[in-house]
């Protein structure tokens, strides 16, 4: 392997996501395998992917590597009902590609043999946001535990060829800055979806940004959301920073009401 870019890649979780990442790492010319608990052979078959319905027998395909694409609340319970003692390569290595990252890092290092390599990941894009190219799109990288560098430098060349932006970090850095970002976006656009805004006659541009982050974050699962928070332990202070500043709105305004118009009688 660490003469070729060349990687049999596994992939466990073929839903839309595992599908949108093997389409590109088929074009760069590396070999895949997948599973899954959904029966994706026949869109297997068109991508010229072997789906294996058995988990033990895509075990023992000898992958250089495994990416899990799973989602965050399944994660746990895929990762346990792998029959990693039959692993052909002890130093296979594993990668997440989940939004949260301590999370995977912690389950990864309890269940995995000491052998295996540990590779978590973020790519900050998906089936949408990159249906024209990864170019500039980030990609956040953390070497938890590397022993055959080939290997993992290979797979890392597969999003930074595409023009990906390589962001190695620690995945709790990660997880404070996603629980900043990302969860209070998809916070606010599903607060909006609760309110039932529409678009208006008399649409500002900036409510139109709104109506568009509504819709976006709509179009992903409230498993995906729920997951944020849950396996996040960051996400819970940035709710209540969220609560905390909306009160604080609130009160500016009734005060600046009560200064201009007077307190209110009953």
């Amino acid at each position: 392997m660490s003469n070729s870019r060349s990687l049999k890649i596994g992939i466990v979780g073929f839903g839309s996501f595992g599908q949108f990442l093997a389409k590109t790492m088929i074009k760069q010319g590396h070999i895949l395998t997948a599973t899954s608990r959904t029966d994706y052979s026949h869109s297997c078959l068109q991508l010229g992917i072997q789906f294996f319905r058995d988990v033990r027998t895509f075990i023992e395909a000898n992958n250089d590597v495994i990416l899990i694409c799973t989602s965050i609340l399944s994660f746990k319970e895929v990762l346990s009902s792998m029959p990693l003692v039959c692993l052909m390569k002890p130093t296979t290595l594993f990668v997440d590609v989940l939004s949260v990252k301590e999370h995977p890092r912690e389950l990864l290092l309890r269940v995995l043999p000491e052998e295996a390599d540990i590779l978590c990941t973020h790519p900050m894009f998906g089936p949408e946001s990159g249906k024209d190219g990864w170019k500039d799109l980030n990609f956040m990288y953390d070497k938890v535990r590397i022993s055959n560098e080939a290997t993992c430098s290979n797979f890392l060349h597969i999003f930074a060829s595409e023009g990906c932006k390589m962001l190695q970090m620690s995945c709790e850095e990660h997880d404070k800055i996603a629980a900043k970002s990302q969860f209070i976006t998809h916070t606010i656009g599903r607060t909006l979806a609760e309110m039932d805004i529409e678009s208006t006659p008399i649409d500002t541009k900036g409510f139109q940004t709104l109506i568009q982050l509504k819709d976006s974050t709509m179009r992903d699962s409230f498993d995906l959301y729920s997951g944020l928070f849950v396996h996040n332990r960051f996400a819970k202070q940035e709710l209540e920073n969220l609560q905390h500043a909306l009160h604080k709105v609130k009160e500016t305004l009734l005060q600046r009401t009560s200064e201009e118009l007077g307190p209110e009688k009953d």
